[in-house]
């Protein structure tokens, strides 16, 4: 049922991180290679995100606290980033950003702006429309929703800090992440 070593040493090369479940060969050193999936930017949905489900909670903000910190403080920043990427780069998240910021500032509902880009969001991949409607969601607690958000595009492959142009340069070039180092013995 199992290889044995000498069929496995037999099956272990460079090809063998294309094999999906594939067990690392051990190096003549005893240490093992490790790959990283690579990076990829997909409308496709992954089996992680199947039922239309979010790949996070709507109170789930603390899961990044370095997002969840920026948008508390400076939302139109998060804003931008998500309309940057939700409009395909059509527009700059500097753009999105500015009107999100000056909608909240001079009339408070910027929520039914960026209610808008969760809907667009949810339409591009298919999710749930949860815990309510996208507006309410927005209106009650933007912080949260925006969060939500950012977390879901960058489950999604999508670094959010670079922009949809890089994304899309990072996708077509196959960057793939560093590889995943085994830890070696300490002392």
């Amino acid at each position: 049922m199992y290889p044995t070593a000498p069929d496995h040493e037999k099956y272990a090369g460079d090809h063998d991180h294309h094999i999906p479940g594939h067990v690392p060969a051990l190096s003549p050193h005893g240490a093992a290679r490790v790959y990283a999936p690579p990076y990829v930017v997909s409308t496709v949905r992954s089996a992680r995100h199947v039922g239309g489900e979010w790949s996070s909670g709507l109170c789930h903000c603390c899961d990044d606290p370095a997002n969840c910190l920026i948008t508390l403080f400076c939302p139109c920043i998060t804003f931008g980033q998500i309309a940057e990427i939700v409009d395909q780069g059509s527009s700059s998240c500097a753009q999105k950003g500015t009107c999100y910021g000056i909608l909240l500032s001079t009339t408070g509902l910027a929520c039914l702006y960026s209610c808008f880009y969760r809907s667009k969001l949810r339409g591009q991949y298919d999710l749930e429309e949860a815990p309510c409607v996208d507006c309410l969601v927005h209106f009650c607690c933007a912080t949260c929703a925006l969060c939500q958000e950012y977390r879901e595009l960058r489950s999604r492959g999508f670094d959010m800090g670079i922009g949809w142009e890089a994304n899309l340069d990072r996708q077509r070039r196959g960057v793939t992440q560093a590889p995943i180092v085994a830890p070696g013995m300490t002392r």
